[in-house]
């Protein structure tokens, strides 16, 4: 996001999918903080459902977004510690930590001594969607409890046979409502293959290692921090090309708005909110 000279935000426009690197994240200071914001997707830039915030809360600051109660949120910290909080509740939080916030209920993270890196997804609920009974308001990208494996994507593409593992972080099984949270371990030479989703957006992130992402038609290189966004009915995947004695897992997060009910048929589950 950038300021223009006439003072109103402008956003670098994103097409119908685009990937953002990290290099290019755009931050400015809060009004009076050293915290630090960057959007690379949201409306304003084109997103249909989405805005995705990367924020540097300065030691000893609290990043709240905007509006928290009235919308879904989910964050990831990426780097740094801290506490988060969810309505009345708080936990310690720290790299791989995953944070939902459902509406009625802000989201505020607070910094440690050594700051706070977090990716921060937010939607309005959508007309006809209920917050959950019970939501789960902490977990982690490493949750093994809900999972699915050997996805063979959407049908336009053929399939690789070595498949990639994605855990379901947030998801309506533990809660959430519209915004979901997955996480993709794409060990050396597995794909998470490619698909699409008709009625969402789509936008992750690259959590861990150097791996491709595919968008439209090709496979694009990425490291740790790099975004992804897909527009609905875009092709998009993530894998590992990488192979040998060198090679380490790539890892992705993030997931469908709305989140699609057919990720969770596919691994034999029921998408009705818990």
């Amino acid at each position: 996001m950038r300021t223009s000279t006439s003072g109103t935000l402008t956003a670098t426009p994103l097409g119908d999918a685009r990937i953002i690197a990290a290099d290019d994240f755009d931050f400015a200071p809060l009004p009076g903080r050293r915290t630090t914001l960057a959007t690379p997707v949201s409306p304003a830039a084109g997103a249909t459902h989405v805005t995705l915030h990367v924020v540097r809360v300065a030691a000893g600051e609290s990043f709240s977004p905007e509006a928290s109660a009235e919308e879904e949120n989910t964050a990831v910290v990426f780097a740094g510690r801290g506490t988060a909080a969810v309505g009345s509740r708080t936990r310690r939080v720290g790299r791989a930590d995953a944070v939902y916030a459902p509406t009625g209920q802000a989201l505020a993270l607070t910094a440690d001594a050594e700051g706070l890196t977090v990716y921060i997804w937010r939607t309005p609920l959508a007309s006809g969607r209920h917050p959950g009974t019970d939501p789960e308001p902490f977990s982690s990208l490493w949750d093994e409890t809900t999972q699915l494996r050997g996805f063979g994507g959407t049908g336009q593409i053929a399939p690789d046979t070595d498949r990639a593992t994605m855990n379901f972080v947030f998801w309506p099984g533990n809660g959430s409502s519209q915004l979901c949270l997955h996480c993709g371990i794409q060990q050396p030479g597995q794909t998470f293959n490619v698909h699409l989703h008709p009625d969402s957006d789509e936008a992750f992130f690259a959590f861990e290692g150097i791996g491709q992402m595919y968008l439209r038609d090709r496979w694009i290189d990425v490291a740790a921090g790099d975004v992804l966004y897909a527009a609905p009915g875009v092709l998009h995947g993530a894998r590992n090309p990488h192979t040998g004695p060198e090679a380490r897992r790539f890892v992705t997060c993030g997931g469908p708005s709305p989140y699609d009910p057919a990720l969770y048929s596919a691994a034999g589950l029921s998408s009705d909110v818990r």
